[in-house]
């Protein structure tokens, strides 16, 4: 009995680990299309610090479970959030409400930004040094740690 437990759970870590592998694959191989220009969206003001640039749409799953991490690195780093062809500010202010969401959010209504970025693929997070060069880049779900770390690494670039 005991050795079968051992296996399932075997597997178990197994199939997350090979999945943990192709899911960065995955991001790696769509982040090469992303324009790795300096970061220069209007009236964001860096401060020397580093930021994180996250692109989202309401109408995006993947976006609204990955929110709650968002919000949580906002509350200590510079956080840029781009919500994409959402709709109008109301909807969007209704959406944060709902969701107790509290970061800053630009409205990218016609995906201006995103076409300046080439951003295809949603949820998209951007991670750039006080200098404003792109330091990570990645596509899809990320976890609340895996930013924080990407950030303190980004502040000793």
């Amino acid at each position: 009995m005991k050795s079968k437990f051992k296996n399932y759970i075997k597997e178990i870590l197994s199939f997350f680990v090979v999945m943990i592998i192709i899911s960065n694959a995955i991001s790696l191989y769509k982040s090469t299309d992303i324009n790795k220009i300096k970061f220069d969206i209007d009236n964001i003001l860096l401060h020397d610090k580093p930021i994180l640039v996250h692109f989202w749409a309401t109408w995006c799953p993947t976006c609204k479970l990955e929110a709650s991490n968002i919000e949580a690195v906002s509350q200590n780093y510079n956080v840029i959030t781009i919500a994409v062809q959402s709709g109008d500010d109301n909807k969007i202010k209704k959406y944060l409400q709902e969701n107790n969401l509290d970061f800053k959010v630009i409205n990218d209504k016609n995906a201006f930004y995103a076409n300046k970025y080439n951003i295809k693929v949603y949820p998209t997070t951007l991670i750039y040094d006080k200098n404003k060069n792109l330091i990570f880049s990645e596509v899809g779900y990320t976890s609340t740690f895996g930013l924080k770390i990407r950030l303190w690494w980004a502040g000793l670039k």
